[in-house]
């Protein structure tokens, strides 16, 4: 599929409004809902966040967008028993669930009505956490059958569930128009990796794994 049809744009009276590709097939494929043109911009910039964060990381990542801008991500590590009480979770969770605890629980109030970006399957775990979340949507590069149906019955049935190819990179020119003015510039592939944390400008150089994630 090259484009995708919108309801409308940022706003009602912004019509006709569309996701499309100049050139291949989108790497996205609505599974549930019908996201909107905002919900793609949170979408795409939340994904482009925790495929950075599990590159760099090798850990399982979740973030929480609102409006184009991240409320919280975090990193799929186990959740302590005091961690899992300021999260309001119960038991022991997958990876990628516990990423997604963490990032919607960094700041819930900002997080409110938000979308959901997973770095793996989205699970049974992280579904359940959702089901109850005043939230839009989630996009993941796959579902379990089983989580896919809890999704499916939330929102009335109006849940936007989308899924990404995880081996998409977009071109090496990005482009944007404003205001009629077309800006370009090179995409932000710079790479984030340990060697970063290699200069340690203070007198104490021990920084611990769990600093550095």
């Amino acid at each position: 599929m090259k484009e995708l049809e919108l309801k409308y744009g940022c706003n009602p009276n912004q019509k006709p409004a569309r996701i499309y590709m100049e050139e291949g097939e989108l790497p996205v494929t609505v599974l549930n809902g019908k996201p909107g043109y905002i919900n793609f911009m949170d979408a795409l910039n939340s994904w482009q966040l925790v495929k950075a964060l599990k590159k760099a990381t090798g850990l399982s990542a979740a973030a929480s967008f609102k409006h184009v801008s991240p409320a919280g991500a975090a990193l799929g590590t186990p959740l302590s028993e005091v961690e899992k009480k300021i999260y309001f979770v119960e038991g022991d969770l997958s990876p990628i669930a516990c990423a997604y605890a963490k990032a919607r629980g960094a700041d819930r109030l900002c997080s409110y009505g938000d979308w959901a970006a997973l770095s793996d399957v989205c699970d049974a775990d992280t579904a359940n956490l959702l089901k109850p979340e005043v939230s839009d949507g989630v996009i993941a590069p796959g579902y379990t059958d089983e989580a896919l149906d809890i999704l499916k019955s939330k929102k009335k049935g109006g849940y936007n569930v989308v899924q990404i190819d995880p081996d998409y990179e977009p071109a090496p020119i990005e482009r944007r128009n404003i205001y009629g003015i077309t800006f370009q510039q090179g995409y932000n592939s710079f790479e984030i990796n340990e060697e970063l944390l290699g200069n340690i400008v203070t007198k104490n150089k021990d920084l611990p794994q769990q600093a550095k994630h």
